[in-house]
């Protein structure tokens, strides 16, 4: 595949530019997200953090209804559904230019997201846990971020064996881009799943290789904001990790990344001001 990414995304018919690397703020709409700063529930509060985020500089807002950590509960099609729409449907109309984006794994979640305003589908499985994700995004033709995973959330800390770690994610992400390739799907973003069936040091390793991403020929996304390899490494909790956060932010903006999906916009958001200032320019 093609070494040179795509530096741009059709949002319903206008293009968002990621030549300069793009903030993707986290908002769940979830009683047990591991993170207690990314959760809202009530309309107004969802309302309200938006357009903080908005103002800090986010350039997607990304709207989960299921909790995605380690052991997670299940949560049923119908209230993650509900949840992405009670979100989505008041930020499209309140902030009609924002970009949104619907983080979900089954398909129909995914079109409820989308039909309630949402711009693009956000799938931490790859089309692994839901037989008619692919189609769907083919034929509602948004962009699809495709992330890495084995497993589900309650499986997925029990299958971290690979032969070797970043060829073995490059070759399943490969043939899902051909089966999406194949069924009409041109705007894809690349996500290699930091936290997802990785362990401490694989996910250390990823950092170290994200470079490698590019070689897919679309955008790299890198969701690393406040997870366990940050916390669990510098022994702190994910309240204290914005400092580890911001640190490999930058190491990802470094290795080629066109998204930086975040808990905290502010911070990312200077952080690729400043890495552009000393001179960077990662998706030349």
């Amino acid at each position: 595949m093609s070494q040179v990414s795509k530096k741009t995304l059709n949002i319903r018919g206008r293009l968002l530019d990621l030549s300069t690397p793009v903030v993707m703020g986290i908002m769940n709409i979830t009683p047990d997200s591991f993170y207690a700063g990314s959760r809202v529930v009530a309309t107004d509060e969802i309302v309200e953090k938006a357009g903080k985020m908005l103002a800090e500089g986010a350039g997607i807002i990304d709207i989960g209804g299921y909790s995605t950590r380690p052991g997670a509960r299940e949560v049923s099609e119908d209230e993650e559904g509900d949840r992405i729409e009670s979100a989505v449907e008041p930020l499209a109309k309140f902030f009609p230019e924002v970009v949104i984006s619907v983080d979900t794994f089954r398909a129909r979640v995914a079109e409820r997201g989308i039909c309630k305003g949402a711009h693009l589908i956000n799938d931490v499985a790859g089309g692994t846990l839901d037989d008619a994700m692919f189609e769907t995004v083919a034929r509602l033709r948004v962009p699809y971020i495709l992330m890495h995973m084995r497993g589900t959330p309650q499986t997925m800390n029990s299958l971290t064996t690979y032969e070797r770690l970043v060829p073995d994610i490059l070759r399943d992400l490969r043939a899902k881009l051909v089966l999406l390739q194949s069924k009409g799907v041109a705007d894809v973003i690349i996500d290699p799943g930091f936290g997802f069936a990785k362990t401490t040091a694989q996910n250390f390793e990823l950092m170290r290789e994200l470079a490698q991403f590019k070689s897919l020929g679309y955008p790299v996304l890198a969701g690393i904001s406040r997870k366990t390899a940050i916390y669990k490494t510098l022994n702190i909790s994910p309240e204290e990790a914005l400092n580890g956060t911001t640190v490999l932010n930058t190491l990802a903006l470094e290795r080629g990344a066109s998204i930086l999906r975040v808990h905290d916009v502010k911070q990312a958001v200077e952080a690729v001001k400043l890495w552009m200032a000393a001179g960077n320019y990662p998706n030349k």
